[in-house]
This record gives structure tokens, sequence and C-alpha cells, in this order.
């Protein structure tokens, strides 16, 4: 995040303020989360810092198959919605 511009690190921080976007949606309340960029269909190349969703550790990276994103995108995404429909939704919650 240091090579993040003013802008972005004030989103990323609104952003980190509104928990695991996951849990909210599952009725599971507010949970500890990370930021995580989304999927940008370019190999290799991070997602914009104004592209990203908060996820908390076990839809992020420790949940499994089909529960954390970066263990199937695919399943995680028929699950929960695509991490741009997720995106969208931090982005009205925002108000951006």
């Amino acid at each position: 995040m240091s090579s993040a511009t003013k802008s972005e690190r004030d989103h990323m921080g609104r952003v980190a303020a509104l928990s695991c976007v996951v849990c909210r949606n599952l009725g599971l309340g507010e949970s500890p989360a990370a930021i995580h960029h989304i999927g940008n269909g370019t190999m290799g190349k991070r997602a914009s810092n104004y592209d990203v969703i908060l996820l908390c550790p076990t839809h992020h990276q420790h949940g499994g198959h089909g529960v954390a994103v970066h263990a199937g995108r695919k399943a995680f995404e028929a699950k929960y919605g695509t991490e741009r429909e997720l995106l969208e939704q931090a982005r009205r919650e925002l108000d951006v």
C-alpha cells in the first residue's frame, strides 16, 4: 500500500471500515477483514486500489475451495456473487 496515492489510501480506509462483505451478506455481522483487490482479468496484474472489497480471513484465503476467493474464484463467485458485484455493493454502501 506504500505506493498508493493519498486518495487511494483514503478510499481503502473507507472500504476497511465496512467489514467483510460476504459475512454481512450472510447475516453474520461484522468481522475483522482485509483489503482484497478484485480480479481484473489480467494474470499477474493487480487491480486498481479503487477496485477493492473487504474480506475476512475465511472468505479471503483460509476458507477452502468454494469459501475463500483465493481457493477457487469461480466457486466463490457462484456461491457469493462475482467480485465485480461485491465491488459494486461496496461502492453503493460508500456512496461512491
